[in-house]
């Protein structure tokens, strides 16, 4: 399973409206896909999604780093997945979100290679219903809560809320989501840094009453020393997501007992070897686990799904994005069922790849 040759292609996909979160607004899906080819003649496909003000990386940037790691990839075994880890970070420090697209492409050809779907191979089971959230972005609080209804109109049981602006603001906006939705749908929130610690605790404490399941990323994570007191005093628990990149972000935030739970995305842990390993970190105290992602296409989100049949506490999936693109360009892959539950495939390897006509519409770079 010899490396030969490995494409990269920029992949930007308009999405049907523009995505509101506290760091900003997104129009497009700006990903990188990457396919690595073997002498067997097996393909692995992978992708990311690069996010500005999270990973630091653009899809201009990971298409460039993209080449070195490529290179450093091209003659060597595609099944020695821990030596290969190690010579990109060799080659580059941090880009963990291009990392992944190629970390993703090198366990699908290995569980092509063994001839088992990718969860399977991981030693995971389909022993669990995978139900996704579906989100409602930031915007004004009754046009959220008209997103909201829609989504509950759509059959989704779980409903993800942006919030991060001033606490009259966001409680405004779960106040009338909650009056238009009911209480028998569970509402999460994702406030992505964007509170002072202040705010946070107060604005957590006013939500309280509206039934919250749990909060992601509050306060701004270089602030992280901060959260095991909003953790001790807030009565929504609170979920870490981008101050939890890596297995060395988990042990950090298990030691300071900052955090309820740890929201996984493949495209900020660079890919699936270092989420087993914050799985494994988590399993040891109990801690639940969320596997999401950003604007992955359904290629990543499966991915994804794969590994959230892994860990014994994953038990929240954050898998919409794929739902808000204007096109799919994935064959295979996960399929969405009512009720938001996510169907994962049984075909080996990742039992997903990227449409031949969607590929042959971008330009490539080829690396041999």
């Amino acid at each position: 399973m010899i490396i030969t040759k490995i494409e990269l292609y920029k992949s930007p996909i308009k999405l049907k409206e523009p995505f509101k979160i506290s760091l900003g607004v997104l129009t497009h899906a700006d990903n990188v896909i990457v396919r690595i080819h073997t002498e067997s003649g097996l393909i692995g496909s992978g992708e990311c999604s690069p996010f500005m003000t999270i990973h630091g990386e653009s899809m201009e940037t990971a298409f460039t780093v993209g080449q070195y790691l490529a290179k450093g990839l091209i003659g060597r075994s595609s099944l020695d997945i821990e030596r290969n880890v190690s010579v990109f970070d060799t080659i580059i420090f941090g880009n963990a979100c291009i990392k992944s697209a190629f970390n993703i492409a090198l366990y699908d050809l290995a569980a092509q290679h063994a001839q088992l779907p990718l969860y399977v191979f991981l030693g995971g089971a389909k022993n669990k219903i995978l139900q996704t959230d579906y989100t409602v972005s930031i915007d004004k609080p009754a046009k959220m809560a008209q997103d909201a209804v829609q989504i509950k109109k759509n059959g989704f049981e779980i409903i993800k809320v942006k919030v991060g602006g001033s606490k009259e603001q966001d409680v405004e906006r779960i106040r009338l989501i909650r009056e238009a939705v009911g209480y028998d749908i569970q509402i999460r929130i994702d406030a992505n840094q964007g509170w002072d610690a202040s705010t946070a605790l107060e604005t957590l404490k006013a939500l309280a009453v509206f039934k919250i399941q749990h909060c992601e990323e509050p306060i701004n994570r270089a602030l992280v020393e901060l959260l095991p007191g909003i953790r001790a005093s807030s009565p929504i628990p609170i979920m870490s997501d981008e101050s939890c990149c890596n297995h060395f972000d988990a042990q950090r935030l298990i030691h300071l007992k900052a955090c309820d739970s740890f929201n996984i995305k493949l495209s900020k842990s660079a890919g699936i070897t270092n989420a087993l390993k914050i799985i494994t970190l988590a399993e040891q105290v109990n801690l639940p686990i969320q596997v999401g992602g950003f604007l992955e296409s359904r290629l990543g989100f499966t991915a994804a799904a794969h590994v959230a049949l892994v860990g014994k506490t994953i038990c929240y999936y954050d898998f919409d994005t794929p739902l808000m693109f204007d096109e799919d360009p994935v064959m295979g892959g996960i399929e969405y069922l009512q009720r938001g539950v996510v169907s994962v495939p049984d075909g080996i390897g990742l039992g997903a790849c990227f449409n031949p006509a969607y590929l042959d519409s971008l330009k490539v770079l080829l690396i041999n």
